[in-house]
């Protein structure tokens, strides 16, 4: 999953949230030098990450979408799950989706000083645009795939991704709602 798919998975803990995406931003295996929350964070986005990658679902899904996406249908099905999530959110949180982004983009994290300045950037980014909030509309998952399309370092077909998930909406659906039962057992029931 994306952003808001990690955000989600990190339960009603908006610290644990901030630390999740912060996940992205660490490369290796020894996290020794952050504090525990943070820790914990980058433990579990890769914990989500290795979980999509292995679902049976998910998997049969991959090979679906393989041709017409190569080298981006896993990023695909990201962006396609994080759409689908904020689609039906209120299936899923008891809490309006623009009411939960409000709060979430207000959180000032404890571990604040902790994060490096591209970290720091990127939240405060994504406060200013405030793109989660359009994952929801067919429009918000067409920008996504653009701006991912960008930061990849080779060629891709990932702005086609939109057309690609039009085409196949059903199968991605029951894919996700397959893949979410899954992990919200995995997950949250834990938390």
């Amino acid at each position: 999953m994306n952003y808001l798919g990690h955000i989600y998975f990190s339960g009603n803990d908006f610290e644990l949230a901030y630390a999740n995406l912060f996940g992205d931003f660490v490369k290796g295996r020894d996290f020794s030098r952050f504090p525990n929350k943070l820790q914990e964070g980058i433990r579990l986005h890769r914990s989500i990450d290795h979980y999509i990658d292995q679902h049976p679902t998910v998997k049969t899904l991959k090979s679906i979408l393989q041709q017409d996406l190569p080298k981006v249908y896993s990023v695909a099905i990201d962006l396609y799950f994080d759409h689908l999530l904020a689609l039906e959110w209120n299936t899923f949180y008891p809490i309006p989706l623009e009411d939960f982004l409000r709060d979430f983009y207000h959180y000032q994290p404890g571990y604040w000083k902790e994060y490096p300045p591209e970290f720091k950037h990127f939240i405060a980014r994504m406060r200013e645009v405030k793109w989660l909030s359009y994952y929801a509309e067919f429009y918000g998952l067409t920008k996504a795939c653009e701006g991912v399309s960008l930061r990849l370092s080779f060629p891709n077909k990932l702005p086609e991704a939109p057309g690609v998930f039009l085409r196949y909406q059903t199968e991605i659906t029951i894919a996700f709602h397959a893949f979410m039962a899954d992990g919200i057992a995995t997950f949250l029931s834990k938390r």
